[in-house]
């Protein structure tokens, strides 16, 4: 059976993550798909395309290159199931090394770990597998009391540092929706955020930085002047939780259209906020694709 075509190039390359120019260059060079033409001369894909394209992005991901990527896809098809547990233990005694090293505050050292995983992985591997899994290490390690608060602020200014070297030299799509991204009431941290951030930038999405809390005014004032497509806001710690809820409640009022995620490391225990818990993404690769086709499909 022939396949239908349903999607323009824009159109998957906002579901799949991946710039129109890039999906172009795997057509020309590896021949994986065949997208349909329409009378104009126009691709067309179809859901099939989709999901082979996504596995592709995946794999990349993982830190395979596209050529490994299409290889590894002729050879056992969308079903394969192959990890590579040479990458995966690296990528772990990584995150040890490099937790080790900003714990002793040595900043040469942690560098060296940290440009080891880039040499080796995808960027968006090395920011969720590596630098937040660090982040979050260490978060936990101070709320156990086990590192001192001098630890904690050190290793967030470097892995700040870092993250923003890739969000600054990551470019921006003119033609893509304006994304904003906010901490929530009285949150501090948001190296967190940054990265989820550089994600949405790396997928082609005119990122609005303003990582700092806002209060409601400022926060619907920067809004009605940005005009965003969607709004990411973070909550790390429970006791801000219910604040950060009361001021979705608000601008979803205000805004109704607005797509709206919190990334939410906090606990909805409240019953009364269990509609909240469809706004919730995980800081996963994964999740926030899925948010991305299901939110800010253009």
């Amino acid at each position: 059976m022939t396949p239908v075509g349903k999607y323009n190039i824009k159109a998957i390359s906002t579901i799949v993550g991946i710039q129109p120019g890039t999906l172009r260059a795997w057509e020309r060079r590896y021949h994986i798909i065949k997208p349909i033409r329409n009378e104009a001369g126009h691709r067309l894909y179809s859901e099939e395309h989709v999901q082979i394209v996504k596995w592709l992005v995946h794999k990349v991901n993982e830190g395979f290159t596209i050529g490994q990527a299409v290889n590894l896809y002729e050879k056992t098809g969308e079903e394969n199931s192959l990890d590579d547990p040479i990458q995966t233990d690296r990528s772990e005694v990584l995150v040890n090394n490099l937790v080790n090293s900003l714990l002793k505050l040595e900043e040469v050292e942690a560098n060296r770990f940290v440009d080891e995983a880039f040499s080796l992985y995808s960027i968006e591997k090395v920011l969720f597998d590596v630098l937040l899994k660090a982040l979050n290490k260490i978060c936990d390690m101070r709320i156990e009391k086990q590192i001192r608060s001098s630890h904690e602020y050190f290793a967030n200014s470097f892995l700040r540092t870092r993250v923003g070297v890739v969000f600054q030299h990551t470019p921006v799509n003119a033609s893509f929706p304006k994304i904003m991204f906010v901490c929530g009431p009285s949150e501090m941290k948001d190296v967190g955020l940054l990265i989820l951030a550089t994600f949405f930038r790396r997928r082609g999405f005119q990122v609005v930085y303003i990582g700092a809390s806002l209060d409601i005014e400022d926060m619907e004032a920067v809004l009605s002047e940005v005009i965003p497509k969607g709004l990411v806001m973070s909550c790390t710690m429970l006791n801000h939780l219910q604040e950060a809820i009361n001021i979705i409640k608000e601008i979803k009022r205000q805004f109704p259209d607005l797509k709206i995620a919190l990334s939410n490391n906090a606990e909805l225990e409240n019953p009364e906020n269990k509609e909240f818990l469809q706004l919730t993404i995980d800081n996963s690769i994964e999740a926030l694709e899925k948010w991305i086709e299901e939110n800010l499909s253009f």
